[in-house]
C-alpha cells in the first residue's frame, strides 16, 4: 500500500512504513534534482507512522479499510540522501513508556507471571473413577421405586444388599459379592417387612448383620447365613418396636457393640440394644419436623442430624441434650444432609434460596459462618455425601444424576479443595459405599461404590495411579476393624473410645463372624447380666479342654513356655469358677421359676 499524489491510500494488501516529511529547512526545493538526474515528486503530506503487520496494520482513523488490532509505532529510519540528522521519533500514545522496561517490572498487557497461580500439591489430584466391565455388575435387578431420599444399597466386604420392589410387603436383596451377572428372578429376598423397606445398614462390628427399617413402623435386625440366602429369609433376630411412624433412617454405633439408631417420621430418635432387645434412649423433642439424615461421629459420643426445618443439630444422646444449632444452615427448602467427619467438624449439603446445590463446612465450636461454602450447579437431585475418614476426601453424588464429585478436606483455606468428576452416562437411583477393609489395596483402590441403575448395580473403582507395585502406606493409614471397642452396657455408663485399627498391609483377612444372639432380659432376674442358656453346658467342654491342655504339659520346656501354660491354666480356673456360679444361678432361677408356676410365691 502506498499514497499517490494527493496523499490517498491507492489500496493493497500490506502497508509500507511510510517516510515522514523532513523539516522545512532540510526539505527539497520544488524541481530539485536527485543524484541520478531525475526529477523528485512533491513531498506528501506526513502520515501517522505505521508498522508492518503480518495481519493487517493501524490504519488512519477515517481512512481505508476498519480498524484492525493496533500496533506500536515505530519511528522510521530516513535513507542517507535526505541528509542531516534523524527526525525527532513521534510522539507515542497514552499510557506507553518509551523506557525499556527494568528486570521484573510489570509491562502493561502481559501477564504477571510472578503471581501465577501455584497448584496445590495433593497425592489424591489424579484420582480417577472407572466401571467395571458388564459381567462384574449385577444386572437385572428391580431396584425400589419408592420416594424416600435413602442409598437404597448398602455393602460390606461380604455381601451387597439392594433394597427392591416387591409385592404385598417389603424386601431386600442379599448378595455374595462374588454372584455378578444376570440375578434369577427367584432369587431369594429378605423379606419379612409388611411395607416397604426405606433404609438399610450393615453391622460395622458383624459382617452377617444387617438392620432395616420400613413403613410398617418397625426396625428388624437379620443374620444372613455365612453363604449367602438358599431361600427366602422371613424370620428376624429380632423385631424393634417403638416407632409410631415410618422408619426411615437406620445407623449402627460405630465403635459399640450391637448398640443401633432409627429415626422415623414421628420425628422421634430411638436407640436400641439389639443384644437386649430393649430400647436405651428416646429422643422426641429435639426435633420439630422430619429428620432427613443422622451421623455418628468418629466414636460414637454425638450424632449430628439435618431437619426439615432447615437447621443442624449436634446431639448428645446419653444427656439427651442439644450441644450446638445451626439454623438455616441452607437456605433452600430441598432436602440436605449432615455427616460428621473425623476431626469433628460438620460438612454438609442443601440447597440455596434460589436452588442451587451447595456445600459447606462448619465448626461445632463456631455455628455462625460457615468454614467453607461452595455452590455447584442447580440440579434437583438430593446431594448424597460419602466421607473417607483415612484420606479426608469426601465423595459427593446426585440422586438423578450421573456423576460423582469428589472433594479433599484439609485444614487450610479454602478447606473444601474440588479434586474430580466421574461421569458416567445413566442417572444414578442410589449409591453404596464399601468400606476401606474391602478395597483391594494392591491395584491402590482407594474406594469403591455400587451404583444403582433402573435395573442393575454397576461397581465404580476409585484408583490413584501409581507405577509401584508395592503396599502404599500414604494411601492406606491403619483403618476401623471389625473388632467393637465397647461393648454397649460400657457405652451406656458413659465410656467413649476410638475404633479400633487394623492395618490394610497384608491384605486383611477377617477373622470368623459370630452369631448375633439376643437374650431378652429376664424380669425374675437379679441385676447382674442374664446368661445364655448354653453357657449351663460349658462346664464340661471346659473340664475337657483342661485335660486336654495338662496331658502335654510334662514335654514342655523353657520357662516361657511353662508362663505361657500358666497363663492358661489360670483362665480356666477362673471359667470354671464363673460356670459353677451361673450353674447355681440358673439352678436357684429354675427353682424361683417353679414356685412361681406353682403359686407358691
Amino acid at each position: 500500500m502506498h499514497r499517490d499524489g494527493d496523499g490517498d491510500w491507492d489500496g493493497g494488501l500490506h502497508p509500507m512504513p511510510v517516510l515522514p516529511r523532513a523539516p522545512p529547512e532540510e526539505r527539497m526545493a520544488k524541481g530539485q534534482r536527485s543524484a541520478g538526474g531525475q526529477r523528485l515528486a512533491p513531498a506528501a503530506p506526513l502520515a501517522p507512522p505505521l508498522l508492518l503487520c503480518p495481519r493487517g496494520a493501524r490504519v488512519p482513523e477515517g481512512q481505508g479499510s476498519p480498524r484492525p488490532r493496533p500496533c506500536a509505532p515505530v519511528a522510521p529510519v530516513l535513507p542517507a540522501s535526505w541528509g542531516g540528522s534523524q527526525p525527532p521519533a513521534p510522539p507515542l500514545r497514552a499510557g506507553r513508556d518509551p523506557e525499556p522496561p527494568e528486570a521484573g517490572a510489570a509491562v502493561p498487557g502481559v501477564p504477571d507471571m510472578s503471581f501465577r497461580k501455584v497448584v496445590r500439591q495433593s497425592k489424591f489430584r489424579h484420582v480417577f473413577g472407572q466401571p467395571v466391565k458388564n459381567d462384574q455388575c449385577y444386572e437385572d435387578i428391580r431396584v425400589s421405586r419408592v420416594t424416600w431420599d435413602s442409598t437404597f444399597c448398602a455393602v460390606n466386604p461380604k455381601f451387597l444388599a439392594v433394597i427392591v420392589e416387591a409385592s404385598g410387603g417389603g424386601a431386600f436383596l442379599v448378595l455374595p459379592l462374588s454372584k455378578t451377572g444376570r440375578i434369577d428372578k427367584a432369587y431369594p429376598t429378605v423379606c419379612g417387612h409388611t411395607g416397604p423397606v426405606l433404609d438399610i445398614d450393615w453391622c460395622p462390628h458383624n459382617d452377617e448383620v444387617i438392620a432395616s427399617g420400613s413403613e410398617d413402623c418397625t426396625v428388624m435386625v437379620w443374620q444372613i447365613p455365612e453363604n449367602g440366602l438358599a431361600s427366602p429369609l422371613t424370620e428376624p433376630v429380632v423385631v424393634l418396636e417403638g416407632h409410631t411412624k415410618r422408619v426411615g433412617i437406620v445407623t449402627w454405633h460405630p465403635t459399640a457393640r450391637n448398640v443401633l439408631l432409627s429415626a422415623g417420621c414421628d420425628n422421634v430418635v430411638l436407640i436400641w440394644n439389639v443384644g437386649t432387645a430393649e430400647e436405651l434412649y428416646r429422643l422426641d423433642g429435639l426435633h420439630p419436623d422430619l429428620i432427613y439424615n443422622v451421623s455418628w461421629n468418629r466414636n460414637g459420643s454425638l450424632f449430628c442430624s439435618a431437619c426439615k426445618d432447615k437447621s443442624v443439630r449436634i446431639i448428645d444422646p446419653r444427656r439427651g441434650t442439644l450441644v450446638a444449632e445451626r439454623e438455616r444452615a441452607h437456605e433452600g427448602a430441598r432436602p440436605m444432609r449432615a455427616i460428621f467427619l473425623a476431626d469433628g467438624k460438620v460438612f454438609t449439603t442443601g440447597f440455596s434460596r434460589m436452588s442451587e446445590r451447595q456445600l459447606a463446612l462448619w465448626d461445632p465450636e463456631n455455628l455462625e459462618e460457615p468454614m467453607a461454602l461452595q455452590e455447584l450447579d442447580s440440579s434437583n437431585g438430593a446431594l448424597l455425601p460419602f466421607y473417607d475418614p483415612d484420606t479426608s476426601v469426601v465423595y459427593v453424588c446426585g440422586k438423578g444424576d450421573s456423576s460423582i464429585r469428589y472433594f479433599e478436606i484439609t485444614d487450610e483455606p479454602p478447606y473444601i479443595h474440588f479434586l474430580n468428576t466421574f461421569t458416567s452416562k445413566e442417572p444414578q437411583r442410589g449409591m453404596g459405599s464399601m468400606p476401606k477393609r474391602g478395597l483391594e489395596v494392591s491395584k491402590c483402590e482407594i474406594a469403591r461404590f455400587y451404583k444403582l441403575h433402573e435395573r442393575k448395580c454397576e461397581p465404580i473403582v476409585m484408583t490413584v495411579p501409581r507405577k509401584s507395585d508395592l503396599f502404599q502406606d500414604d494411601l492406606y493409614p491403619d483403618t476401623a476393624g471389625p473388632e467393637a471397642a465397647l461393648e454397649a452396657e460400657e457405652w451406656v455408663s458413659g465410656r467413649d473410645a476410638n475404633p479400633i485399627l487394623i492395618s490394610l498391609r497384608e491384605a486383611y483377612v477377617p477373622s470368623k463372624q459370630r452369631d448375633l444372639k439376643v437374650s431378652r432380659r429376664n424380669v425374675l432376674s437379679d441385676s447382674r447380666p442374664a446368661v445364655a442358656p448354653s453357657s449351663a453346658r460349658l462346664g464340661a467342654s471346659t473340664s475337657a479342654v483342661a485335660t486336654h491342655t495338662t496331658a502335654p504339659s510334662g514335654g514342655l520346656a523353657g520357662a516361657g513356655e511353662a508362663g505361657k501354660l500358666e497363663e492358661v491354666m489360670q483362665e480356666l480356673r477362673a471359667l470354671r469358677a464363673l460356670v459353677k456360679e451361673q450353674g447355681e444361678r440358673i439352678g436357684r432361677l429354675e427353682e424361683q421359676l417353679g414356685r412361681v408356676e406353682n403359686g407358691d410365691a
